[in-house]
């Protein structure tokens, strides 16, 4: 069963003086939904314009091209059918997408887990539009974190503080979902149903519908509501480790894609905290009543394991 779910917009380019006030919009939105959009949030369309088409000229390269870039260290090409998110789907098809991951610029994570991109003599202008757009949002999300710390009424700068923010794990990930579906006996997924690793996730896309949410995991049958997208919005939900250190109260939303008949690309912006950073229940999430739900545990642990059953299954 699917409907049509209306989000929050949250405008975040509100002076300092009045952030408090973005902040209850945000704790409203991770209580309710998990997932919101952010506008104004300083990244130029035609940036992300050029974003969608730089990623449509890579997927358009012949297979060999691009499998000459194969995943590294989870970084670099991953294709079709390779990743499904639903480990207990039955189906021994994965997930009908291709994608291309790549992370930090500088720093310790970016000298471990090197980039790799395509040749410039084939796509000129790609890595220069993929760096842009990284640095511009790695500051957007750095900013959206700070209003969430606010709504949980910590510090605004409460993530940089415990580490989480020093070279953060923060990846972006171009994707591409044919759209057909294969089948009319067997249900096809573009991503199967699924909840994002870490603390936030910022989604840009195309306008081509398909993106679905489930408020209720816990609800059989699961009811799906489509998300469509907003020009020049990004579409933002909370991930499984800011559930965790929220003790359950910020909700990391069960979400899917499926084909609806065309071609959708989309880039997706995880910002993780860095592998060495504690993530634990936070204090003013729990008391005798509320114990923590989930034990302590580090990112690059907790990432790892996720990485590891999505492309084992």
């Amino acid at each position: 069963m699917e409907t049509s779910l209306v989000l929050p917009i949250i405008d975040i380019s509100s002076p300092d003086k009045i952030s408090s006030s973005t902040a209850k919009l945000i704790r409203k939105a991770c209580l309710e939904h998990g997932f919101f959009y952010v506008k104004n949030h300083g990244i130029s369309e035609e940036l992300m314009e050029e974003v969608l088409r730089e990623s449509k000229s890579f997927f358009n390269l012949p297979l060999d091209e691009k499998m000459s870039l194969l995943r590294r260290d989870l970084l670099g090409y991953t294709p079709l059918h390779a990743e499904k998110l639903d480990p207990s789907l039955t189906s021994s098809t994965g997930d009908s997408k291709e994608s291309f991951y790549f992370g930090s610029l500088e720093g310790a994570l970016a000298q471990r887990y090197p980039n790799q991109w395509p040749p410039e003599d084939l796509l000129p202008s790609w890595r220069q539009a993929m760096e842009c757009y990284y640095k511009n949002v790695l500051s957007v999300g750095r900013k959206l974190l700070g209003l969430i710390a606010l709504a949980l009424d910590l510090d605004e700068g409460f993530f940089e503080q415990i580490g989480a923010l020093n070279d953060p794990t923060a990846v972006v990930r171009l994707l591409r979902y044919p759209g057909e579906v294969i089948s009319w006996d067997v249900e096809t997924y573009g991503a199967s149903a699924h909840s994002d690793y870490g603390m936030v996730t910022l989604l840009l896309t195309d306008g081509v519908p398909g993106l679905q949410v489930c408020r209720d995991k816990s609800r059989q049958p699961r009811v799906w509501e489509d998300v469509p997208g907003i020009r020049g919005a990004f579409i933002v939900n909370i991930g499984d480790m800011m559930e965790r250190w929220t003790n359950g109260l910020f909700r990391s939303t069960l979400h899917r894609v499926m084909p609806v008949g065309k071609e959708r690309y989309s880039v997706v912006f995880f910002l993780d905290p860095n592998p060495d950073c504690h993530v634990e229940c936070l204090e003013s999430c729990c008391s005798e009543t509320s114990p923590p739900r989930f034990p302590p545990i580090l990112a690059g642990d907790y990432i790892k394991e996720r990485f590891r059953l999505t492309y084992e299954s």
